[in-house]
């Protein structure tokens, strides 16, 4: 319990602290480059939940190599994404716990947090910090 709450705070810090340009990419690249699948099979799928994903699995037949190159690219770049907040979560565990305990979640306050005290952080964690490109998001 303790492990998947520290997993979730990493990566609610990640994606408040370095992700989010990141993710707003990878769904921009999808939409693009899928954007005639959307439209001829998947126009009346909401958003969210994964429900435009199995649009595109009920008619993987019918995606083109692009859409299907850019899917693939985006889980690429999403597995990449969480075993970098594993392991700045494994790393960070006793200092998020030590320093950041007490901060509320959300937009990026624990990872800038940590930014704040990384060099009051171990070397494991400062090394995991530098590991992932972890930066403070400018306002």
């Amino acid at each position: 319990m303790k492990r998947a709450l520290l997993v979730t705070v990493a990566a609610m810090l990640a994606m408040g602290a370095t992700g989010a340009w990141a993710q707003e990419s990878i769904i921009d690249e999808v939409m693009t480059s899928c954007e005639p699948e959307i439209k001829a099979y998947c126009s009346q799928v909401t958003p969210g939940e994964g429900r435009l994903l199995a649009c595109f699995y009920a008619h993987e037949d019918k995606i083109s190599g692009r859409c299907q190159y850019a899917l693939y690219e985006a889980a690429a770049q999403l597995e990449a994404f969480a075993s970098a907040v594993t392991h700045l979560a494994v790393e960070c565990q006793d200092d998020l716990l030590k320093l950041c305990a007490e901060v509320e979640l959300g937009e990026g306050r624990v990872g800038t947090c940590l930014l704040e005290h990384k060099t009051e952080v171990s070397e494991a964690c400062r090394q995991a910090i530098d590991d992932v490109g972890l930066e403070k998001v400018e306002e």
